[in-house]
């Protein structure tokens, strides 16, 4: 059996996939990832990133496959270490109102548009984002393979699980704090037993509440 690559091993390989990049366009790149196209609460964050040739920062990897008290400790490095970054982040009514891949191209531009410097080549998670101000190389599971997109990917979950978090004050009959708006049984018992708030998305319908009579 293959051993698993430690994360000296795996934070090469994904600098290594940026460099080879670079290299090919000749200028700065930038990675793009989102946080949360699935929950049925709370917004979608993305999170745009350019970091310098030479910058290493080990245990970066998809936001996915590392632990919360990891992202927290990155978080804060790759900010400080980024040549530059953005947060783009679009709330439940918009996403209700253009759909979720409308509002997550959104959350996208905004976030590249917060960077105080233009990236030669974007490199995006996924198979469906264009932008006009640069080379875009969608790749699918970006966040495995990538440096810039994995880090990204850490700002755009860090970001929106603290806004989550702050959810839970304002309604504190829901625990946004553990499940992060996601349609997990917790989360449905919560619904059925105290109805939607004012940050779930209207237009995520979840069968096991569709029996109430709310205007959704």
């Amino acid at each position: 059996m293959k051993p698993k690559k430690d994360f000296t091993e795996r934070t090469q390989f994904i600098i290594n996939f940026d460099a080879k990049i670079r290299q090919e366009c000749g200028g700065l790149l930038c990675g793009v990832d989102e946080a949360g196209r699935g929950p049925v609460a709370g917004p979608v964050v993305a999170a745009a990133v350019i970091f310098p040739d030479d910058v290493y920062i080990p245990g970066v990897f998809d936001s996915k496959k590392i632990s919360a008290r990891q992202r927290g400790e990155l978080f804060g490095e790759i900010k400080q270490r980024a040549l530059a970054f953005g947060i783009g982040i679009v709330d439940n009514l918009d996403i209700d109102t253009m759909n979720i891949l409308n509002a997550t191209k959104q959350a996208m531009n905004i976030a590249i548009t917060e960077l105080n410097i233009s990236p030669k080549v974007i490199i995006a998670d996924g198979n469906f984002y264009a932008n006009p101000k640069a080379e875009v190389r969608n790749v699918i599971k970006a966040d495995e393979k990538s440096f810039s997109v994995a880090a990204a990917s850490i700002l755009a979950k860090v970001t929106r699980d603290r806004i989550m978090c702050e959810f839970e004050n304002t309604y504190p009959n829901f625990t946004f704090s553990h499940h992060k708006g996601y349609g997990t049984a917790a989360h449905i018992e919560e619904i059925l037993e105290f109805g939607y708030t004012d940050i779930h998305r209207r237009t995520f319908r979840l069968k096991a509440v569709d029996q109430l009579t709310l205007n959704i």
